[in-house]
């Protein structure tokens, strides 16, 4: 599984998040508030969620360690914000982009492959900005054919 390096342009995005560690990783009660509320965002550039994952400074990957996770679209700007929902910016950056086919369970996988095997055998470092998957057209929520694109922040090694 090799990835496409690609650089992400300056988006802005909308929507809700929370803060919470892999031990205690409640991933579905964060999506499930924003589901019933994505039709909210008026100017919501195409069908795309975004699930971002904005890590501490030197992040551990410690089960304990907390992280803040956003379900989120891109939108045009900011001229309306729905109440309880957040603006966020990701900045352009360079990044290792890998198809993950599979339900949920998969993933343990693939992420073990990205910071076990690709990462550490490869020109790049993890840089310290947000990492997210994007949740398109071919996303079918835990079915075995489900697909998503996982976007991770690197630089090169000096």
């Amino acid at each position: 599984m090799q990835p496409i390096i690609k650089t992400f342009p300056t988006t802005k995005f909308i929507g809700i998040n929370s803060q919470f560690s892999y031990s205690d990783y409640r991933i579905g009660e964060l999506w499930g508030k924003f589901m019933p509320r994505r039709n909210e965002i008026r100017n919501a550039l195409g069908t795309d969620l975004f699930n971002i994952q904005i890590n501490p400074e030197n992040f551990d990957f410690n089960p304990q360690t907390e992280f803040v996770k956003w379900a989120v679209v891109p939108v045009s700007d900011f001229d309306f914000l729905p109440e309880g929902m957040q603006s966020l910016i990701v900045e352009e950056g360079l990044y290792a982009v890998f198809n993950h086919i599979g339900d949920a369970s998969k993933a343990r996988e693939t992420f073990g492959y990205i910071f076990g095997v690709w990462l550490p055998n490869s020109e790049y470092e993890l840089d310290n900005r947000p990492h997210f998957e994007i949740l398109g057209e071919k996303y079918k929520n835990n079915a075995p054919d489900s697909e998503e694109e996982i976007w991770i922040p690197i630089k090169k090694r000096i």
